[in-house]
């Protein structure tokens, strides 16, 4: 069993100190001898069937909730190695993997272990066959998207975009999945969160095919025209920064005269008076890029979006106009 938790939350690692068991001297030596003794070449799998049963494995799994990053390490090195070499266990361990990710995701919020079970997940998922089950489809759909949405994202996301990636790079449908998912799970008032969903949000859309960014483009760029017009500047340059990607900015001038459209207003102010120096110079150059690709349709946005703010100033006088009148009567 462990030892009562030191923490009430998850331990981020960047930010406290990590727990480290007292114990833990005798407790190596355990866990180096089964380690050494699971890679051994002389290891005879069909005698270790008894030993090596579902309760092991379960109770290897409650293990991974350790605070000590030093057990954790050992846990994932084993479980893989249990994984490999235990064909009969295997569906069993994603299976409690599985029930380990919804645990988190919908009941507590707070496991330990989470990013050492992601690093493990991310090795099986490379070795799934082609084409994906529908059980690994469902798991994707059902547990991986649905993490995005936990408080503590920052302390596992490394883990979690590498398994998403892996599963875009596998089946390239899944890329809609994806994306929509992350639209869905946008943190709108922290701003490092977002900072990942944007960093994530590249890597997956430089797995997309055409066909599937055709899918999803329009609620994408309503999203990164948000971005883009963010405050943060952080937020804004690592919007704008998605052009500096080639692949990506031949999707985005494939489908322009959709795209553009969107995103325009926030391009202009940015270019107007945004106060950060570095995400102006980065709103000119996509302009630019812009212009050199169609120049006929930056202009008819320009003039879209003026006769918009018009309309806006307009709206605005009338109401000021008629609560004045409101007002004077009273």
């Amino acid at each position: 069993n462990l030892p009562p938790k030191v923490h009430q939350n998850m331990i981020d690692p960047e930010e406290e100190e990590p727990v480290f068991e007292v114990a833990w001297p005798h407790l190596q030596i355990v866990y180096e001898f089964f380690l050494r003794f699971i890679v051994s070449g002389d290891l005879e799998v069909r005698l270790m069937r008894k030993f090596i049963t579902i309760d092991f494995v379960n109770n290897l799994l409650e293990l991974f909730d350790s605070e000590d990053p030093r057990e954790r390490d050992y846990l994932k090195t084993i479980l893989h190695r249990v994984y490999a070499k235990f064909m009969m266990l295997r569906a069993f361990i994603r299976k409690s993997i599985n029930t380990t990710f919804y645990n988190f995701i919908y009941e507590t919020e707070r496991h330990n272990g989470v990013a050492e079970l992601l690093e493990i997940l991310g090795s099986i998922i490379n070795g799934f066959a082609l084409p994906l089950k529908a059980e690994h489809k469902q798991f994707f759909k059902t547990a991986l998207i649905p993490m995005h949405k936990v408080k503590p994202l920052h302390v596992f996301h490394r883990q979690l975009s590498y398994c998403v990636t892996q599963f875009v790079d596998k089946d390239h449908t899944l890329a809609t999945e994806a994306i929509l998912g992350l639209l869905k799970f946008w943190p709108v008032l922290n701003s490092s969160k977002e900072l990942l969903f944007l960093n994530e949000m590249e890597e997956i859309l430089e797995l997309t095919q055409p066909e599937e960014f055709e899918m999803i483009f329009k609620a994408l760029f309503k999203r990164i025209g948000k971005a883009i017009g963010s405050p943060h500047f952080q937020i804004a340059e690592r919007a704008l920064f998605f052009w500096h990607n080639e692949y990506i900015s031949s999707l985005i001038a494939d489908y322009r005269k959709e795209i553009l459209p969107i995103i325009y207003p926030a391009l202009h102010i940015n270019s107007q008076n945004h106060w950060n120096q570095t995400v102006s110079t980065l709103t000119l150059n996509v302009l630019k890029i812009f212009v050199d690709i169609d120049s006929h349709l930056v202009e008819q946005c320009s003039k879209t979006f003026e006769a918009d703010m018009a309309k806006n100033e307009a709206k605005k006088k009338h109401r000021k106009e008629a609560w004045d009148h409101i007002l004077d009567r009273v």
